[in-house]
């Protein structure tokens, strides 16, 4: 089976736009996916929004901006099948989305000083982080579950130098 995904426009501008905003484009990047946003709409297309609303989240300066687009992604997923999800690649599946947007959810609460969210969407993580494989995406986010938790055991509001937002 071919590991290319689909051929899908508004994805292929997501993607661009993220790879934009890695490259230390931040504005821009945060520019062309809040336009695309406006695009798509509020009842668009599930992938499109949940994957819009992650990626936008980490290109927010404010946490409580951060906040807004992270609920947006976990509501957008409610809305996501399998189906529409491994129409655009063969892997995916939508369990696998749900320990990285309750990650940011933990984060981004732990740095507005909301611990109980915080725990919560930490503990959903962590309760959900078994059902992804041993890859660089499962570690990488089994290691952002560790370093949140342990900054929520500081007491610390910072963001952390392994947020995405943090190499821009």
């Amino acid at each position: 089976m071919d590991d290319q995904p689909t051929p899908d426009p508004t994805m292929t501008r997501i993607v661009e736009a993220v790879q934009l905003g890695q490259s230390g484009a931040g504005p821009q990047a945060r520019e062309l996916l809040t336009s695309l946003w406006d695009e798509i709409g509020p009842t668009g297309d599930a992938l499109h929004r949940c994957t819009l609303a992650h990626y936008l989240a980490d290109l927010q300066d404010a946490a409580e901006a951060e906040l807004v687009w992270d609920e947006r992604a976990l509501a957008a997923v409610a809305d996501l099948t399998d189906d529409r999800a491994q129409h655009y690649h063969h892997t995916l599946q939508v369990q696998g989305f749900l320990p990285s947007l309750h990650l940011n959810l933990a984060d981004v609460h732990r740095r507005l000083g909301h611990a109980g969210p915080a725990r919560e969407h930490l503990d959903t993580a962590r309760s959900l982080v078994a059902q992804l494989p041993a890859d660089q995406y499962g570690d990488l986010v089994r290691a952002g579950i560790q370093h949140v938790d342990q900054a929520l055991a500081a007491g610390s509001t910072h963001r952390l130098d392994s947020h995405p937002a943090a190499a821009g």
